[in-house]
């Protein structure tokens, strides 16, 4: 609880916390000055951390770039952007950072960090600029996150400049100084496993968000048994030493992977993926009629720390993965892409104050030979939502499109633009698509810059204006190796994709291209990328 009071500051109306985080919470006194003002007898008054939050960022002129708090005009706020909107004017990305895998590749090599130029004023455009190497062989590098990000925007103490790596495979998470030098990273800290093991009972980590309170999660996927766990490690944000577990004892989930927070609706949800000795070398089939893989999204009660409900999405929602509220803090309701049934659900808070899931979007199976199956899913590996909430993006890994859809209306998405790079059923190659109920004729093979794209588009990354989109061919080397081994010998891709933010429409730009396949040490396999400022999946907003 925060007892808070007022004082005028130059025309703006500054909050003064006298318990709790840290001061330089602030309003700005412009369209929701008389909104936060005395008349409405908060001085004094002891109310919720994020209620008080939720009045700092209001609920009204978020697009405006006047709304920024009041420190911002002495430059006292602290990282990202005070709005999902504000940040849509945030500045043009110039380097990108994204790992790169050797695990189950034939380079012996430690995972590193790659630096990518993505500015075309650069001499060095679309090239790798920067590697950090990893101390130790096979942590298979996957998502990174950071020490801190939008969610203490208001907080003046707190800087963007340590990236999270937790190594999936491992259990290690490295963290990456990229502040004192943002185009030639360094290893900071490296947290063992023994860490995670012995402090949280987990292993296996996912997803890193920073939280306003300063720490950083971070979600599990499995136990040190290679069972799977579904619970989340806390890391101090100043030391990075692990702190234990964010849940309570004993609330962790049978499966893990992804999660997103939403605190004005006190809640949190979680995904699955699968138990990691399961997935660990590859896909079985039967490993789902066995139930090792997940279909389930988990409510949880955010301050308390409790899981409340689980919401099972049945045989439409096998494996479901990357999970993505609606960017404005006030929305009860956001998507979660499910990979094996290649159909994506709307998940939405109720009038009765639960939580609910309806399929929204079903991509369908085609009928091939030649492949492993008889049925080629598409396998939906990344979803993304725009900064104002309008477009949904995601990746068929496996057929090999990327999709926008209009969400508008989110209840009944549209289709409004459509590119194909890579995947497993192009024209000429070894799979003869026998049914399909959506295409013509096969697509054609992706040569970019005379280099033919191995694999699928995989992971995804939405510029902050949203008329750029960023995607990588690698989902995980156990699965690329199964699924796509001229991607193992030969090397993932970095391309650009062209974003029509108006209408819609997606066209792959010709002149960017990050070969993976030319690395130093030998054909890399690249993963998710990662802005230094912030972007689409690392920032929420109180």
């Amino acid at each position: 609880m925060l007892t808070i009071g007022f004082c005028e500051l130059d025309g703006a109306l500054d909050f003064a916390p006298q318990l709790g985080p840290p001061a330089g919470l602030c309003v700005q006194s412009s369209t929701r000055a008389t909104h936060h003002s005395h008349s409405h007898g908060l001085v004094g008054r002891q109310i919720p951390y994020f209620d008080l939050l939720s009045l700092i960022w209001g609920r009204g002129d978020v697009g405006d770039p006047s709304s920024r708090c009041w420190a911002s005009k002495c430059g006292l706020c602290g990282p990202g952007y005070s709005s999902p909107l504000a940040a849509m004017k945030g500045p043009r990305e110039e380097i990108v950072y994204l790992p790169c895998i050797y695990r189950n590749t034939e380079v012996n090599k430690p995972d590193y960090l790659a630096t990518v130029d993505v500015d075309p004023k650069s001499p060095t455009y679309s090239q790798v600029i920067h590697r950090l190497l990893m101390p130790n062989l096979n942590d298979e590098l996957h998502h990174s996150g950071w020490n801190t990000c939008s969610s203490c925007y208001g907080n003046p103490s707190k800087s963007r400049d340590r990236l999270i790596l937790p190594a999936l495979i491992s259990s290690r998470i490295y963290v990456v100084d990229v502040g004192s030098e943002p185009r030639a990273p360094r290893l900071h800290k490296t947290v063992e496993p023994t860490d995670l093991f012995w402090k949280c009972g987990l292993a296996n980590p996912h997803t890193s968000h920073c939280l306003p309170s300063g720490e950083v999660m971070i979600s599990s996927i499995g136990n040190p048994s290679g069972n799977g766990k579904g619970g989340f490690v806390l890391l101090d944000a100043e030391t990075f030493e692990v702190k234990g577990n964010w849940e309570q004892e004993g609330e962790a989930a049978e499966f893990g992977y992804d999660f997103w927070y939403q605190p004005r609706h006190n809640v949190m949800l979680s995904t699955e993926w699968g138990a990691p000795k399961a997935l660990a070398y590859g896909f079985k089939l039967d490993d789902i009629a066995a139930g090792l893989y997940g279909h389930s999204l988990h409510v949880w009660d955010w301050t308390e720390r409790t899981r409340i409900q689980t919401i099972d999405l049945g045989q439409d929602g096998n494996i479901p993965l990357e999970i993505r509220f609606l960017h404005d803090p006030d929305a009860a309701e956001g998507l979660v892409g499910c990979a094996l049934s290649s159909c994506v659900f709307r998940f939405y808070k109720t009038k009765k104050g639960d939580w609910a899931a309806e399929k929204v979007i079903s991509v369908p199976s085609k009928k091939v030979e030649g492949w492993v199956l008889p049925e080629i899913p598409g396998l939906i590996t990344d979803i993304l939502i725009s900064l104002d909430d309008r477009f949904l993006y995601f990746s068929n890994w496996l057929h090999g499109d990327i999709r926008q859809y209009d969400i508008t209306d989110i209840r009944n998405p549209k289709l409004v633009g459509q590119v194909f790079i890579g995947g497993s059923i192009l024209k000429g190659g070894p799979v003869k698509v026998l049914e399909d109920k959506e295409l013509d004729s096969q697509p054609e093979p992706r040569i970019v810059k005379g280099a033919w794209i191995y694999g699928g588009p995989q992971m995804i990354q939405l510029s902050l204006d949203g008329k750029r989109l960023y995607v990588t061919t690698s989902l995980y080397s156990g699965w690329d190796k199964q699924f796509y081994p001229d991607l193992v010998k030969k090397g993932s891709a970095m391309l650009q994709v062209d974003v029509d933010s108006d209408k819609g429409g997606l066209t792959v730009n010709e002149k960017f291209l990050v070969d993976f396949g030319k690395e130093p040490e030998g054909p890399a396999l690249a993963h998710e990328i990662r802005y230094p400022g912030g972007d689409c999946s690392s920032d929420i907003w109180l």
